[in-house]
């Protein structure tokens, strides 16, 4: 099924592409030069920061110029030294402090001025860095997902994925004195954004999130101007007024300005089968494309394009406060022989919500399997799930102490995945503030996943039989967001496809196939 964009002028992205990295000039450079070089290839989803941490080693006072945030302060983190590094990329037409950018860039856009756009989170790629030498992988979002929103921002409680960090930025600013500086009010808003943006991709995908990267719109153009230029590679010809894109069949160069094009294109007049997952393909193609141009162009080895490089990082980039640079950098090297594969998430079907929005329906149950798979196993298959790795499996067992009937069964179903078996449902006798998880023997490992799904903590307890887990839904439970109609009610995940994102003709990845790119060479891509 195609789908064209909300509207007839989308000016909705710019997906910010994560930019690139660098080496250090002449003699320092040469020593480290041959490690940058292979965590620019091991870690491309994140391009735009690795010119900032490499650059860091030799320009440290430029650093300090980069914001940071305290968004995911008390949240759950990955073990085994493994790191989950989510990359959002925004598309207000502002700088990281508020400000408007340079006019070339709107001209360059094609998409309107600092007036146009505002601060959904149109990119989110979840990188995963393993804490040996495994491979390295990216999952994509599709900006359109439809999702349950933790803390229902602006009252929404349901909505696309993106819009959680817009919801949360609008309500905090509408909620702060004028009297305050707008510069504050604005860093304050943009912390209740990411907060927002954060907690939903913690809730659909499953898995810990330790490390972010937010990209504002100026990166993009301006990281590719230093490095244009840039060769990419289409499975056909395709054009769309609205982006400005125009490409031929094949393979190509193409400058900063076209990339926007390349990048934004979500329309294609030559193929009515053109849908936004194709765009967040092109994405992914470009940053490989982009990480190429770097490693083989003259922006590493230059001081005057690596400063350019380092100043776009500091207007354009905002970091978590526990993410080292240097820590990086020295993790980048040690992956120099991990490959990189870069997913896109199917959809189970486009829809319209109540408002009438364009949205894509998701299986959830489904999109955690994937991704526990991918960040595991390294492969999408189900052959290291949790399920079964265990020869006994978990039951999951839950007690509804709200006055929300049909409560616990909903939740029952909605966390009944990665080797928790629907067990028992029950009402408690009285009703509790507080949500609460206890396990019993062997269960340890499934409750500490439930629990960092739901921010909660895990205890042991010798109440709770083996292999259980005991999920007690409290008054602070997000009941809103799990539908208590049984008619609505996730049903068991259906198989997914694994498709050649590269892939053409009658092959080419549908909606619902769940899409692999290798991080290498250049990619052909619709």
């Amino acid at each position: 099924m195609s789908r064209l964009a909300n509207s007839e002028w989308d000016t909705d992205p710019i997906p910010l592409v994560d930019g690139p990295r660098h080496r250090l000039p002449r003699e320092r450079s040469r020593r480290r030069g041959r490690a940058t070089c292979r965590a620019l290839g091991a870690l491309a989803a994140v391009a735009v920061l690795a010119v900032t941490a490499v650059g860091w080693a030799s320009y440290r006072n430029l650093s300090s110029g980069i914001t940071t945030s305290q968004a995911l302060a008390g949240g759950p983190a990955s073990v085994g030294g493994a790191q989950n590094i989510l990359i959002m990329g925004l598309d207000s037409r502002l700088d990281q402090h508020g400000q408007p950018l340079p006019q070339d860039i709107y001209d360059a856009l094609h998409a309107g001025d600092e007036t146009v756009g505002g601060y959904n989170a149109n990119v989110l790629i979840l990188l995963h860095l393993p804490g040996g030498n495994g491979p390295v992988s990216a999952v994509s979002v599709p900006r359109d997902d439809y999702v349950d929103l933790p803390g229902c921002p602006s009252g929404v409680c349901k909505g696309k994925i993106k819009q959680a960090y817009g919801l949360a930025y609008q309500q905090t600013l509408d909620s702060t004195s004028d009297s305050i500086a707008q510069s504050t009010r604005e860093q304050t808003a943009r912390e209740a954004g990411r907060k927002a943006e954060i907690a939903t991709m913690r809730r659909l995908l499953g898995v810990p999130i330790d490390h972010f990267i937010e990209v504002t719109l100026g990166a993009f153009f301006q990281i590719a101007q230093v490095v244009q230029p840039i060769t990419v590679c289409l499975n056909g010809d395709t054009s769309d007024s609205f982006s400005g894109a125009n490409f031929h069949r094949g393979v190509q160069q193409i400058d900063a300005a076209q990339a926007m094009a390349f990048v934004r294109q979500r329309r294609d007049e030559n193929d009515q089968m053109f849908t936004d997952l194709d765009r967040t393909r092109r994405q992914q193609a470009f940053i490989v494309s982009l990480v190429t141009a770097l490693r083989h162009g003259g922006a590493l080895s230059s001081p005057s394009d690596l400063r350019n490089l380092l100043q776009v990082a500091q207007q354009n980039i905002a970091v978590d406060a526990g993410f080292g640079l240097a820590d990086f950098v020295n993790h980048a090297a040690t992956l120099s022989d991990s490959a990189l594969t870069l997913y896109t998430l199917p959809i189970s079907e486009f829809s319209q919500d109540t408002a009438g929005e364009d949205v894509n329906l998701v299986d959830v149950q489904g999109i955690r399997a994937i991704v526990h798979n991918v960040f595991t196993t390294g492969s999408p298959s189900d052959t290291g799930s949790a399920s079964q790795s265990r020869s006994v499996p978990t039951t999951l067992d839950v007690v509804n102490a709200t006055d929300h009937a049909g409560l616990g069964t909903a939740v029952e179903r909605s966390f009944g995945a990665d080797g928790l078996t629907a067990g028992t449902v029950t009402t408690a006798e009285r009703l509790a503030e507080a949500s609460t998880i206890a396990y019993g023997p062997g269960a340890g490992e499934a409750a500490h996943l439930l629990a960092d799904r739901l921010q909660l903590t895990a205890t042991a307890s010798d109440t709770v039989a083996a292999d259980t887990v005991r999920l007690t839904i409290g008054a602070d439970f997000p009941a809103a967001q799990y539908s208590t109609d049984s008619a609505t009610l996730p049903t068991v995940s259906a198989p997914v496809t694994t498709v050649d994102a590269t892939a053409s003709g009658t092959q080419a990845p549908a909606p619902t196939d769940l899409t692999e790119m290798a991080g290498a060479k250049t990619p052909c891509v619709k």
